[in-house]
């Protein structure tokens, strides 16, 4: 893992200092409260329905044990016992006083953490796929080249106070975990045909009220020339793009209505103007970041272990079969902690379950841990044999349960209960969904079924790319959820396509279990997935077991 050195403290220590002092003349009230917002909005403080919310970065989902610690200590020192961990890798305290904000950051930076453009019309927290260092599928591991872009990034002079904010991605698998496409710039490591490892360089993804699918703009970039391309995109766009409206100035507006061919050329034209500033020494410290990001002494035991207790206990057995993944180490796997508890709140994480976490961590995961845009937690590197003292420890803390990628693991944004945006609930819709196919036990028969709820249009619950996507709005003054069908997140992204009109809250279950049963009835059998099925028969069946009365009316 990375590790601040001077500067980085310096830079931290100060940047503190300056908001405790700004904090300080809110509370006096030598600051207004729209005075203040741009100045909390760039430290992560956001005013929620109830309370001010302060938004933690995680930068590219890596934890370690002493900081996933930091967390929980702040959650019980100055919230109200837990955390929420998000879609951008970030954790949220939804309940600080003002006052206590500036302790809670002296707190975090001790540990190299910080909530530094986390919000703002800024180059947001860099994430990257939660399995990295880790994946058997991966070329290179990326995290190197996410701190790369969050040290340039952090602070940058010219892209503070851009149109809107900007999100970046970052992955080195061939598999994608990341959800790239959905972002206004991605880089995918790749592997040209004269075997030179190099980027692939995706624009304008985005969801929200304009969802979009990301372009390729570059099929494959020098690494010499990752920073300066990038910043020629970023600077292309913070010039061109959409101003006189905040609902289209996203850079996937600009792709849109110039077409990336034009923006390339754009990009192309400042590019060369860039790299006259990049002397190479980005490179030189890339080269000193990837040495922080060293592979751990991996161990070479048997697992009998591992296999007598998947012989002996069938809910061990499901847990390794729903939560486990495969590791580049032999004898290693990869584990996911899903924070999906049936009826629990989606992504909480109470104090004690994080000190579990870390816990865990420290003994059998090389102290690291990962948060993936899912809100769930990963243990990268378990060696087979400690598996069954991993999953004891899982089990006393309540986060044995094993639904990873089951209709339970849902994605699901605060909603109405905390954030000032949302237009109807998010919360209980997923406890309920949840809720109620734990009771029918279909779970496991039904497979792999993403669903994903968005308590507004801004969709943070990424409903769009849900194979079931739930969007909850207000139609004059009553909850309304609309869903989508045949989203997709991974390299082969689709937005969903929206099977037709909204239901109440409470009705939204019924009708969800209405689809989910009908899949059940066609598809070919339990090796095909529900977003297989759909692409097979397309919408009309799915939207007959939405609407029967409709469908019986037509008859």
């Amino acid at each position: 893992m990375y590790q601040y050195n001077g500067f980085d403290d310096a830079f931290l220590a100060e940047r503190n200092r300056q908001f405790r002092k700004q904090v300080e003349r809110r509370v006096s009230g030598a600051l207004t409260e729209d005075e203040f917002k741009p100045l909390r909005l760039m430290n992560g403080l956001y005013l929620q329905l109830h309370a001010y919310m302060l938004r933690v970065a995680i930068p590219y989902g890596t934890l370690s044990s002493a900081q996933m610690d930091r967390l929980a200590l702040l959650a019980d020192k100055w919230d109200k016992g837990y955390g929420h961990f998000t879609t951008r890798q970030n954790i949220q305290y939804n309940w600080p006083k003002l006052s206590d904000v500036p302790d809670m950051l002296d707190a975090l930076a001790e540990v190299n953490l910080h909530a530094i453009q986390t919000s703002g019309n800024t180059i947001r927290n860099v994430t990257a796929d939660h399995f990295s260092g880790a994946a058997a599928d991966e070329l290179e591991d990326p995290r190197p080249v996410a701190e790369l872009i969050r040290q340039w990034s952090t602070d940058h002079p010219e892209f503070q106070f851009m149109g809107r904010k900007f999100k970046i991605a970052v992955s080195g698998a061939i598999a994608d975990r990341t959800v790239l496409k959905a972002h206004d710039l991605a880089v995918r490591i790749v592997r040209s045909e004269t075997d030179e490892i190099g980027y692939q360089i995706l624009i304008g993804g985005g969801l929200g009220r304009t969802p979009m699918i990301g372009k390729v703009i570059n099929e494959f970039l020098p690494k010499a020339d990752l920073l300066p391309y990038i910043e020629s995109i970023v600077s292309v766009w913070n010039q061109i793009g959409r101003r006189d409206n905040k609902y289209k100035a996203r850079i996937k507006i600009t792709v849109h209505e110039l077409g990336i061919d034009e923006i390339r050329a754009q990009v192309e034209k400042r590019l060369v103007q860039v790299r006259e500033r990049f002397s190479g020494y980005d490179q030189t410290v890339l080269a000193e970041i990837q040495e922080h990001f060293a592979s751990p002494t991996f161990r070479h035991d048997g697992t009998s272990s591992y296999d007598a207790a998947c012989a002996v206990n069938p809910l061990f057995r499901s847990w390794a079969d729903a939560n486990l993944s495969e590791h580049r180490a032999p004898g290693y796997v990869i584990a996911t902690v899903s924070l999906k508890k049936h009826g629990d709140t989606p992504g909480d994480a109470t104090s004690k379950q994080m000190r579990v976490l870390a816990d865990i961590a420290r003994r059998y995961s090389h102290d690291e841990l990962r948060i993936s845009h899912e809100q769930n937690v990963i243990l990268p590197h378990v060696h087979k044999s400690d598996l069954p003292a991993v999953y004891d420890a899982l089990r006393n803390a309540g986060l044995h349960t094993a639904n990873v990628g089951m209709i339970s693991d849902i994605i699901a944004c605060p909603g109405m209960d905390y954030c000032a945006l949302a237009t109807a609930r998010s919360i209980p819709v997923a406890q309920q969904i949840a809720q109620r196919f734990d009771e029918l036990k279909l779970e496991n028969d039904i497979g792999h079924l993403q669903v994903k709820i968005s308590g507004c249009i801004n969709a943070c619950g990424h409903h769009h790319v849900g194979h079931i996507g739930i969007l909850g709005l207000d139609r004059a003054g009553v909850e309304n959820y609309q869903i989508t069908l045949g989203g997709d997140a991974t390299w082969d992204a689709q937005i969903g396509e929206r099977a037709g009109p909204g239901f109440a809250y409470d009705e939204i279950v019924s009708a969800i279990e209405r689809l989910v049963g009908g899949y059940l009835s066609v598809r070919l059998g339990p090796e095909e997935t529900f977003l297989e099925a759909y692409r097979r028969l397309g919408l009309a069946p799915f939207k007959a077991f939405l609407y029967p009365e409709a469908q019986a009316n037509a008859a």
